[in-house]
């Protein structure tokens, strides 16, 4: 009996025939009878870090003014373990102000990017970037993403020699086409001299993106197990042994599709340093051979393991590296939160961690946030390191500079604003939604911190507002602020509307589960209200809401 044959989806040929990720993708940016690019360069431009979207407030008003919809395009950067100096901020800032909507948004994966760019300002940007050293390569798209890793030096007496891995990880899974650099850069084309194919890519690169986190216990600010590869650093009197790998997670689901879920890694053992670079560059093929390429809502690592399974992934990742892995070694997580305020590392530098809601670095109501950093920037006395929780660290100062930075804070009200954040406000995340994401449904980042208002007067109300509370929100079931593994949960169904989700624990290492669906504003808070009630008055010492409500038994 033959095979059925496999029929090949539209990504997938795009990706095949796209001649190293070059597409039609300079002819698409010469059409100025348009704003948008071809619908196949549309899919190739995320290879170069940036995604064709558009401004869905205006799309009624355009229609009926018979226009074109107003397309715009965002840009993110690859900063692997999302540090920068300061000339890198200032001109961050500058191109923000001169290209964008002007606001620098902090991801949750540890860069940054910009939104509203118009098409004919997408290659000055690139070009802007790359004069002081930064570029936007393999940030989105079928290939491996941002490389991130625990964000404050004061975490840890190694974290310098951790943090370089994410830099190595990063240079050895990129695309290795010259087609970012010939499109956005002008470098001679090289195609018609045989551009060599890419070993590690090929010609369909990954089934899906792919993305990859190391964390340094106890902290896990990186939700190291929501990654397709989670590095776990041990370290063992004072020196870096290697890591534990986890490979599986992932927190992308579909609304109604019971095929989909999220699932947190599993910890495949532990590997020395000297070859944890090996592993996981196989670990990447494997996913590359045996992941899905039919259906792309199946398409993720955490699919292909559970499909054929860890021992055979494990055993095929051996195969290739000629590693075997031993068992995991002994660690353990205690938080996952950012350390705000100042703090110290062992070397006797200064690092201060900045609160900025849902990521966003703008001056907005009388709060000069983004003057305020760009000042700091210009003294060229710190650097800026992004954090997974989408907050800034304000690095590697010496003593006698930390003054003239603190002077700064607060002079704008920086280091007022951090230090009255409530808790559960410092532990909030919502992804960017509304009103420029094609997929989202209801909206995230430019509601969720009005309904934490609300929610602050139920947490006084049941004297629980020092409780620091995980609560995290998207405007659809992607999981970009990843929603699922906070101990509150909420993902957008309609606008409007949300799936209440509850029971993570503190730690990050389990997912909560759906408790509710499709409810409104008032119904969120009368559950809480409740839910927050019967905290007060139920909760063990020292228990987390997370712990406590997937402890009563509500969420069977």
């Amino acid at each position: 009996m033959s095979t059925p044959e496999k029929k090949e989806t539209l990504a997938e040929r795009v990706k095949r025939l796209s001649r190293g990720l070059r597409g039609t993708l300079q002819e698409s940016l010469k059409d100025e009878h348009t704003g948008s690019l071809r619908s196949d360069d549309q899919l190739l431009l995320k290879f170069h870090g940036m995604y064709q979207q558009d401004d869905r407030d205006r799309r009624e008003e355009r229609a009926l003014k018979k226009l074109e919809r107003l397309y715009s395009f965002m840009i993110r950067l690859r900063i692997p373990g999302g540090m920068i100096g300061p000339v890198h901020w200032e001109s961050l800032h500058n191109v923000a102000g001169e290209n964008s909507t002007g606001t620098i948004k902090i991801t949750t994966r540890q860069t940054v990017q910009l939104h509203g760019i118009l098409k004919s300002k997408v290659k000055p940007t690139i070009k802007a970037f790359d004069q002081v050293f930064l570029d936007s390569i393999a940030a989105c798209g079928d290939v491996n993403r941002n490389v991130t890793c625990t964000a404050n030096p004061s975490s840890s007496p190694i974290h310098k020699e951790v943090f370089s891995y994410a830099g190595e990880i990063s240079r050895s899974l990129l695309p290795k086409t010259r087609a970012y650099y010939e499109i956005w850069l002008d470098e001679e084309q090289v195609l018609e001299k045989e551009e060599p194919q890419d070993p590690l890519y090929k010609d369909v690169y990954l089934p899906r993106k792919f993305k990859i986190a190391i964390a340094i216990p106890p902290y896990n600010d990186v939700d190291v197990f929501t990654n397709d590869i989670g590095l776990i650093a041990i370290i063992e009197e004072g020196e870096l042994k290697g890591f534990n790998v986890s490979i599986g997670g992932g927190l992308g689901t579909t609304h109604g599709n019971p095929d989909t879920y999220p699932r947190v890694g599993t910890v495949m053992g532990f590997v020395s340093k000297k070859d944890v670079l090996k592993v996981v560059y196989e670990i990447v093929t494997v996913q590359r051979d045996f992941g899905n390429r039919e259906d792309r809502k199946l398409s993720r690592l955490k699919y292909t393991v559970d499909r054929v399974g860890m021992d055979f992934y494990k055993k095929e990742v051996e195969k290739r590296t000629g590693i075997t892995f031993s068992p995991a070694k002994e660690y353990k997580f205690t938080t996952r939160t950012d350390e705000f305020g100042w703090s110290q590392d062992k070397a006797g530098n200064w690092h201060y961690t900045v609160f900025v809601e849902n990521g966003r670095v703008l001056d907005e109501n009388g709060y000069l946030l983004k003057t305020a950093l760009l000042e700091v920037s210009k003294t060229r006395r710190a650097t800026f390191r992004f954090t997974c929780n989408q907050n800034l660290i304000l690095s590697d100062i010496f003593t006698k500079d930390k003054d003239l930075i603190e002077s700064i804070l607060v002079k704008y009200g920086v280091q007022r604003k951090t230090s009255e954040a409530s808790p559960i406000r410092k532990n909030s995340m919502a992804c960017v939604a509304l009103n420029t994401c094609s997929l989202a449904l209801a909206e995230g980042q430019r509601y969720l911190p009005t309904l934490i208002d609300k929610i602050e007067v139920l947490l006084d109300k049941h004297s629980l507002k020092s409780e620091p509370i995980t609560i995290r929100m998207t405007g659809c079931p992607n999981g970009c602020a990843r929603p699922y593994i906070s101990e509150i949960g909420l993902v957008g169904t309609a606008l409007g509307k949300y799936n209440l989700h509850l029971g993570a624990d503190w730690e990050g290492g389990r997912l909560n589960k759906k408790y509710k669906e499709d409810l409104d504003e008032a119904a969120i808070l009368g559950e809480l209200d409740g839910l927050f009630s019967q905290f007060a008055k139920d909760r063990k010492q020292n228990e987390s809401f997370g712990d406590f409500t997937n402890r009563i038994g509500i969420l069977k």
